[in-house]
């Protein structure tokens, strides 16, 4: 394993990620794969967020593996990801879920990033272009979502299609003041929790949602 990778794993595990799924899932997924510019590609192991196309970002490594930790997907959920961004996060996902649905606004990341999920082989992913506030086409129940942009508040058509034991991961609250937030629904009831303070780009809405594509037929 490249010395980088395993400086960043031990790294995410002396800020308290244990989960071993989560790791070996990490552990898994090339980074610099999913960064286009050749120059950054060196920094990919960097506990950082990185430049990604359509001025959007990478997110930081300790981000991602805390919000998936604390989503707790075990191998028989399906996960709905709102905002696909370079494809990393969703790679990881589809290393811990049965099945991951992801949706991208920006077609130039949306196209990126099924060619990054061919090229590894994730087959149990399906993408989709168009707009993530809207939740994926059709009437059907994720048993668990993460949203990997800002907003005020968690969109109805999200919580409409969160499965009755489900779980749902979002920051949330002003862009200087925004907390990952951990909805979990059990009974009919959802209870949230604030976690930790982070920075995300925002939940842009821009209408309705076009036909789903999979990444492998």
């Amino acid at each position: 394993m490249d010395e980088a990778l395993l400086e960043l794993l031990y790294g995410l595990q002396r800020a308290n990620i244990s989960d071993t799924r989560v790791l070996d899932a990490m552990a898994q997924t090339p980074r610099e794969l999913f960064i286009s510019e050749s120059e950054l590609k060196c920094h990919a192991y960097l506990d950082e967020p990185l430049p990604i196309e359509c001025a959007q970002t990478i997110s930081q490594p300790f981000v991602v593996a805390y919000m998936t930790e604390r989503l707790n997907v075990a191998p028989h959920h399906d996960v709905l990801e709102i905002g696909t961004g370079s494809g990393y996060q969703t790679a990881i996902l589809a290393r811990l879920a049965r099945h991951v649905c992801t949706v991208e606004r920006h077609l130039a990341l949306h196209r990126l990033s099924r060619e990054r999920f061919e090229r590894l082989g994730l087959r149990n992913i399906s993408s989709l272009h168009g707009d993530g506030a809207e939740g994926w086409p059709g009437a059907r129940l994720f048993d668990r979502i993460i949203v990997t942009a800002g907003s005020s508040e968690i969109p109805d058509a999200l919580l409409d299609q969160l499965a009755p034991c489900g779980a749902l991961i979002a920051p949330l609250g002003p862009h200087d003041e925004q907390r990952i937030t951990l909805l979990t629904r059990e009974n009919g009831r959802d209870a949230y929790q604030s976690l930790i303070f982070v920075r995300f780009v925002p939940l842009v809405r821009q209408g309705s949602l076009r036909k789903p594509s999979h990444a492998l037929s």
